[in-house]
């Protein structure tokens, strides 16, 4: 065997992990290809619930812990993976980031709420966190529920449901609304510039460069904005530099339409997790993920959901932005990997840091999930490509997304439904899901 195929059997083996001097950048490279992904939900959370950017809470160095604990256990559950114990974790390069998919879940649980609505959240990360990692010996088997057709419409909806925060967010944010500030030409060019910087970089540049042009786009904004005079840097200085996340800071409470809701949600979220392990072997060592890596996976994705939520942080689940790193860079190494997941570990134990990110002004947030929230309609339409649209997939899609968009943008109709359930079906997401999974059982496949 020649050095060169030596070198590329190494490259396939996720136990090889190169010299630090290469390991090092690799894991950098891992880590900012999720930071924004991974902070984002926590301050959406925040902001629905009235503690977050512009609300003037006395609660709001609660966000300031949200972004702490997104950092911390989004490192430990990515530990969970790679290193792994017992039946627990793929053993593979995977990594575990805050998830996008029950944001429209927790919305109608805190909004406008306040903090203490968090310990519902909590209680609801708990269960749902335990009921992902059960599914782990059968998700394999259940597979077959969740098509193209079904997944492709669960995340189109999920950045449907998203992009008005990104409109929000750029024209000043939601304590603006109602102002002269709201939609003001200044908000308005920080959140078009970091479009524009985004995709210069994204179309402009390669490798980890044009990976990272979100991250990219939102520096350029912030420095902008604070040349403008619109950083403050007032809650740096009252953040300490280390602090230790407490068990149950929210408290914890636990509801019917919690519950369901994210064991609904964990469901789903389980099959993503079997697609981004597929993901990571096809992309780094040219093969078909095993049954055995499938369910470690899984266990490790629940488990570090329910972790996170002992300290009131929110679920986690894999991020398919860093299956695209591994097919960029070659490397399957999950000591790489590791390496990134110390790094968020780290900066989950300093406040500093989850205080210096609320000093990115809001515009500038609300100018990268345009182009985040664009990216999981897109990556939704791209899942829907695969369908075969005979007229009964197109009846299915069409009842789904019409009732699901419907309730969520209209919720007043329910208003003589039952709170709990009304939870449910103005999430939009899980209405929109189930009745795809129910349609696409119940009615034959004969065209």
């Amino acid at each position: 065997m020649s050095e060169q195929d030596s070198l590329a059997e190494k490259l396939k083996d996720p136990d090889y992990t190169p010299p630090m001097a290469q390991a090092i950048p690799l894991g950098l490279q891992h880590l900012l290809a999720m930071f924004v992904g991974n902070i984002t939900p926590a301050i959406i959370i925040a902001g629905a619930a009235g503690f977050g950017y512009g609300s003037n809470s006395p609660d709001f160095h609660n966000l300031i812990y949200l972004i702490q604990v997104s950092m911390l256990f989004a490192g430990v559950a990515t530990l969970f993976q790679t290193i792994g114990f017992g039946p627990v974790g793929a053993r593979l390069p995977i990594v575990q980031g805050t998830s996008f998919a029950f944001v429209p879940i927790i919305i109608p649980i805190v909004a406008g709420k306040g903090v203490d609505a968090m310990a519902i959240v909590t209680g609801g990360v708990l269960v749902g966190g335990l009921f992902h990692a059960m599914l782990a010996p059968i998700v394999g088997r259940i597979r077959f529920a969740l098509p193209p057709l079904v997944t492709g419409l669960v995340v189109t909806m999920i950045g449907l449901y998203l992009i008005k925060v990104g409109i929000q967010y750029s024209a000043g944010g939601v304590p603006a609304i109602g102002t002269e500030e709201y939609g003001s030409l200044l908000n308005w060019s920080v959140a078009v510039l970091v479009v524009i910087v985004t995709i210069a970089v994204k179309f402009l540049t390669r490798g980890m460069t044009s990976a990272s042009a979100i991250l990219i786009g939102m520096i350029a904004g912030y420095v902008v904005a604070w040349a403008m005079g619109m950083v403050s840097f007032a809650n740096v200085g009252k953040a300490a530099y280390f602090a230790i996340p407490n068990p149950f800071h929210f408290g914890v409470d636990f509801t019917i339409a919690s519950v369901i809701g994210f064991c609904l949600m964990s469901f789903i979220s389980a099959i993503e997790t079997v697609g981004d392990v597929s993901g990571v072997t096809k992309a780094g060592a040219d093969r078909e993920a095993t049954a055995d890596e499938i369910k470690g996976a899984t266990f490790a994705d629940g488990l570090g959901s329910a972790f996170a939520g002992l300290f009131g942080s929110l679920p986690n689940t894999s991020f398919s932005q860093n299956v695209g790193v591994i097919a960029l860079t070659g490397m399957m190494s999950r000591g790489v990997v590791t390496i990134c997941a110390i790094f968020l570990i780290l900066a989950g134990f300093v406040p500093k840091i989850g205080a210096l990110i609320t000093t990115i002004p809001i515009e500038v947030l609300g100018g990268s999930i345009i182009v985040m929230f664009g990216m999981i309609v897109s990556a939704g339409i791209s899942l829907l490509s695969e369908v075969k649209w005979n007229r009964r997939n197109m009846i299915i899609f069409a009842i789904s997304i019409s009732i699901g968009l419907g309730l969520q943008q209209e919720p007043g109709a329910l208003q003589h439904v039952n709170s709990t359930v009304k939870v449910f079906l103005t999430s939009g997401l899980l209405p929109a899901a189930f009745i795809a999974i129910f349609l696409n059982l119940l009615i034959p496949d004969k065209d």
